[in-house]
Order: structure tokens, then sequence, then C-alpha cells
């Protein structure tokens, strides 16, 4: 009897077991559905076809395709011998005469050139066999790093710059800010925390015209903060990451207990000392926060980067990403992909090295302590 006991327990119930299996399917369903784009970006970088059209989870094998003459003509020169790395419509391969006027003859696609069947002189007839255009797996990412016209290491560090400057100065003045909001009362602090609040409320694009010509006064008196320059740029982010920032910090200086400065000033310990020696430690989580979640914004922004800055080389890497499909007849979404790749990688190595701060800088200043 005791036995038929022990058996019903260890059978697992069923109610228990369809819980379990619709938990283990919802799990899976959002795993694939979160890593999709991901496979789906890496196999466009991997594209040797640079098209979107022949896109899918698999990436097709490179191919080599045989460029035909469209008309007679002699060859006067090679611009791109065997080997050399050309790209869809800017590499000039071949220069020849044709009908007494001299045509570059340019690259069908991104690729290697391979086995020119002329010399210089020679003449050929049309569908006569020119050269052969090859591709691998790494053309795209060859092109993105190889391109004088497009700099895409120089957009990639102009990012990163801006987005650690950006990220120093909102992390130091938010938390002067949020320290005054938290410890002082002084007139008209619950109004101007409010209007903080309300500000962020209206979106960054309604005061886009009024930024523009901000910057372009500014720029008349001190250079370095005018349009097109790396200052003015971060200036106007540092300015618009304030609002939200000093909301989330005040909350996590408003869990700090307040015996902690009632302490120091007992060792006599001015505001500053208290707030630099005892209260800046005890807040770094919230700092690493507010740090992460302003770089990865700056770094994305897209927008007032493509308004403010003119300059090719000024650009940063999200501008110069658009650039590669903003073309009607030449949108390399395959160098796009390779570069939006790339791109992901400052940010990843941030957010796998502080995650466990993530974390509790989002929750413990959620409630006051």
């Amino acid at each position: 009897m005791s036995s038929q006991k022990n058996l019903k327990r260890g059978r697992p119930r069923p109610a228990l077991t369809l819980g379990l299996a619709m938990q283990i399917a919802i799990l899976v369903i959002a795993v694939i559905f979160a890593l999709f784009p991901v496979v789906w970006i890496l196999s466009a970088a991997l594209n040797p076809s640079q098209s979107m059209n022949s896109q899918s989870v698999v990436p097709p094998l490179p191919e080599t395709r045989i460029v035909v003459a469209e008309e007679a003509g002699v060859l006067l020169e090679i611009a791109a011998p065997n080997g050399s790395r050309v790209e869809r419509s800017a590499g000039t391969i071949l220069l020849v005469e044709v009908d007494g006027e001299r045509e570059e003859l340019r690259a069908p696609k991104n690729g290697y050139v391979q086995n020119i069947r002329l010399h210089i002189g020679d003449s050929f007839e049309a569908g006569e066999a020119l050269y052969d255009i090859s591709s691998s797996y790494l053309i795209n990412f060859d092109t993105l790093f190889n391109t004088e016209r497009k700099p895409y290491v120089r957009w990639l560090l102009n990012s990163v710059a801006v987005a650690t400057i950006t990220s120093f100065l909102v992390v130091m003045v938010t938390a002067l800010s949020a320290y005054s909001f938290s410890r002082f009362r002084f007139k008209g602090r619950r109004s101007l925390l409010m209007l903080i609040l309300l500000v962020q409320v209206f979106p960054n694009l309604l005061a886009m015209v009024a930024i523009f010509l901000m910057l372009q006064q500014i720029g008349n008196h001190i250079s370095f903060f005018g349009l097109n320059t790396a200052g003015g740029l971060i200036l106007v982010y540092v300015g618009g990451a304030m609002g939200i920032n000093i909301w989330l910090m005040k909350g996590f200086f408003d869990s700090v207990p307040r015996d902690i400065d009632e302490s120091a000033m007992v060792d006599g310990c001015g505001h500053w000392q208290t707030y630099w020696r005892l209260i800046f430690p005890l807040v770094r989580p919230v700092l690493v926060v507010v740090g992460i979640l302003s770089f990865v914004g700056t770094f994305n922004e897209f927008v007032l980067a493509r308004v403010l800055l003119r300059d090719k080389e000024s650009w940063t890497l999200m501008v110069g990403l658009w650039g590669y499909i903003s073309d009607n007849f030449a949108r390399d979404w395959g160098i796009f992909a390779a570069g939006a790749i790339i791109g992901a990688i400052p940010t990843l190595i941030i957010y796998l090295s502080l995650q466990d701060q993530i974390v509790g800088g989002l929750t413990q200043g959620s409630v006051k302590g």
C-alpha cells in the first residue's frame, strides 16, 4: 500500500507538466524572436551578392561573374590589375576606346578583378569576355574598411569619442544636480523638478530648428561649439540628457540615509567633501546606469547628428551608415549590415562588462530607503 502511494507521489502532475512545457515553448519563441534580427543582419553582412532580393537566413555561395563587352573597341589602359578590389559603379577597371571616344568600364558589383583576357592595344568585339569579377563572404567587410571615400573607421572613432565624452559630462553634471535636489531645500525646488520633467515630454525634433540656429550663433563667437563640430554636438546631447537622468539619480540619492551627511558634518566635512568622499561612491550603480544609457543613446543617435554635421570627416557612425543606403541606385545593403555588426561591438562590450551594475542601479533607486 505504501509503495503505491510513493509511486503516485513520484508521478508528475499533468497540469504541472503542461505548464512547464508552455513556459519552455514561450521561452524558445522569445529567444527566436530576439535572435532572428541578429541572424538576419549577420547573413546580410556575409551575402556576397550585396542584394536584398536574394537575402535569406543562409547566405548564398560566392560566385564569379564574367563581364563581356557591350560594343567593339580597343583596350587603352588597365586601371585595376588582377587581384584588385573594386567597388560597384565607382571602381574603374579598363579604359577603352569605342567609336573614337574614350570610355571607362566600371565594376558591375563589389568584388575582386580576375583573369583579364586582353592586353593594352588589343581590340575586342561586342559580346567578348573581358575579365571576371569574383566575390567572397568577407567582401563586405573588406570594402567597409578599405574605401577611402567612406572612412568607416573614422566614423566609428568619432561616435565612440562623442558618446564617451557625453556620457562622462552627463554623469558628472547630473549627479551634482540630483544631489542638490535631494539634499537641499530651496525656494522653487519642486516647481523646477516639475519643469524639468515637463520639458522631457516634448520630443527633440520640435527644437531642431532652434538648436540649429543656436549653434550657428554660438559658432560665430566660439567656433568649437558651432555647427559641424563635435563640441557643438556634445553640447546638445548633454543638454538633452539632463531631464530624465536627474529624476533617476534623485530617487537613488533619496535612498541614501541622511545620517551619513549628518555624521560627516559633525566630523567637519563640508557639502563638497560629503558629496565627493561619501555619497558619490555609494551611488556608483546609478552612475553606471546613467553613463551606459547616455552612451548608447548618443552612439545610436542619427537625426541631430545628420542635421548638425556637414563634413563627411566629422560624421558619426549612424550618419555614415546611412550613406550606404541613401542612394536610390547604389544601395549597399551588405556593407551597411557589416558596418552595423561592427558598430554594435562597443555597446555589447559595455553591457557585458557592467551588467551587474545596471540591474542594481535600476532597482535600488526605485524605492526610498
